[in-house]
């Protein structure tokens, strides 16, 4: 099983752009996924087939509110969860059973929550 985390786009949306972080695995975004839009259903997916899950790709911005640089804040927390949250909560989760990572990607078009999510599994 693929999960494709995105509150938007579909898997195969992003192989015009994936090519060029992936090469020569971009292909498996026309392959079939199973997608998922936020961190609620994303933590009910993982939770349910631990053991089916082969890809997760990440999207980084799942809220509309993630998208406006103007409602942005320092230190203030949005209730809204992003794909770095998906990230955080997935080390956690298959650390806690024991189990081994699947292959991730990370597809998102927002170049700092692209790093943030990269770097949870550095």
């Amino acid at each position: 099983m693929k999960l494709f985390l995105d509150d938007i786009r579909q898997p195969q949306e992003c192989i015009h752009y994936m090519q060029k972080r992936i090469g020569a695995l971009n292909p498996i975004y026309l392959e079939d996924w199973t997608v998922v839009r936020n961190y609620k259903d994303f933590v009910e997916a993982v939770t349910n087939h631990i053991d089916e899950i082969t890809h997760v790709s990440f999207d980084h911005d799942l809220a509309d509110i993630h998208y406006d640089p103007t409602t942005w804040r320092e230190g203030f927390v949005y209730q809204e969860e992003t794909g770095h949250d998906c990230a955080v909560w997935l080390k956690n989760f298959y650390k806690e059973r024991g189990k081994e990572l699947p292959i991730l990607f990370v597809h998102s078009m927002n170049p700092v929550g692209t790093q943030n999510i990269i770097n949870v599994f550095k």
